[in-house]
């Protein structure tokens, strides 16, 4: 199949992916920034640059100028191959509650897309086939302790200088991510911060869930209830088999992540299921959530949708994933994206040959 091969989302691509989360682990015990969090964009001290996740990154770093998102392309797939639209998506988003979309951070054609989506939802919010429901954005890239501050900026009571001094934003905010939330604000719907603070995870990195059992009460509101859900055993499998495939090329000379990166990953993903079952209990059965997060944490269904079933068990989700290939135009086999989601974005990969 041309477009899907060893430089687009084959063997070679998922092996070089895979080795970035390695480095993200091991960066995220030593300095408390963690997978998939690219860190705010100045930091107090100098300290070594977080490395993003796997699901996420492009080989050469993003600029900040909005003209290469305004230039980039996707394409939609179903999960059996066939080309599909924004409609017909919207149309199953009809029977549903939240909606997973798995991004790569930083990929201008993943991004071009959250945006046409979101914008999507709220014209069919206000008229169309989801004329009944209640848009919600939640987003990973908030944590969940600046939800005051993001309600603040939302409800026009600071500026929105005062909203990023405050809110720790993700780098390239104002590229990637900040077109969202100004949308969302325009429209009067809530935005949820959805991650678990980055200095919570880290002390799971280095001491496991126990590291949790010793925070006093202020904290643990900004936390999933205790004990978060234990990893699942096809996702243990998909991060046994991560760890394996980047030991087989011997890259960074780190060593296996012990079990308390697994903890750590999978707080995360306990706190942004249990942030979006919240949204879902605060606006009622009419409420349909948009989470945006690194696709590595709802691929395949494990993670979020897993946690997110253990908080609300008769949820109904839509999960679409972005993936970048060689050629996005090229309609992949029939069987390459079986069980990753229900929709696949298809952007243009960067990476070298």
């Amino acid at each position: 199949m041309s477009g899907v091969g060893a430089d687009g989302w084959g063997p070679t691509a998922r092996t070089r992916q895979l080795v970035v989360l390695l480095g993200a682990v091991v960066v995220l015990a030593g300095c408390g920034v963690g997978a998939g969090e690219p860190g705010p964009e100045s930091d107090p001290a100098p300290r070594p640059h977080p490395i993003p996740p796997p699901d996420t990154v492009p080989a050469h770093p993003p600029s900040p100028d909005l003209a290469e998102l305004q230039e980039a392309t996707w394409h939609l797939y179903r999960a059996d191959g066939t080309s599909s639209s924004l409609d017909e998506l919207l149309t199953a988003a009809a029977e549903v509650e939240v909606i997973l979309v798995g991004e790569r951070h930083g990929d201008p054609g993943g991004h071009r897309f959250q945006r046409e989506l979101l914008d999507q939802v709220l014209r069919e919010g206000g008229e169309g086939i989801l004329r009944e429901r209640r848009p919600v954005l939640s987003l990973e890239m908030f944590e969940t302790d600046v939800q005051p501050v993001l309600d603040e900026y939302l409800s026009g009571l600071i500026t929105e200088e005062h909203f990023l001094a405050a809110a720790r934003p993700w780098r390239f905010y104002e590229r990637d991510y900040r077109p969202l939330v100004e949308a969302a604000r325009e429209a009067g719907i809530p935005v949820v911060a959805a991650n678990a603070p980055r200095r919570y995870v880290n002390r799971v990195s280095r001491l496991g869930r126990e590291g949790l059992d010793d925070l006093p009460p202020a904290a643990l509101e900004h936390l999933p209830p205790l004990p978060f859900p234990e990893p699942s055993e096809a996702y243990r499998a998909e991060w046994e088999a991560l760890m394996q495939g980047i030991d087989a090329h011997g890259e960074h000379g780190h060593g296996t992540p012990d079990e308390s990166a697994l903890e750590a990953q999978a707080l995360w993903d306990a706190a942004m299921a249990h942030a979006v079952a919240l949204a879902l209990e605060d606006e009622g059965s009419e409420a349909l959530v948009v989470h945006m997060a690194g696709s590595f944490h709802v691929e395949n269904r494990t993670g979020i949708p897993e946690a997110l079933r253990h908080y609300h068990p008769e949820v109904r989700d839509l999960l679409v994933v972005v993936k970048a290939v060689e050629d996005p135009s090229a309609p992949p086999a029939r069987d390459e994206l079986e069980g990753v989601a229900d929709f696949i974005v298809f952007t243009l990969d960067p990476s070298p040959s």
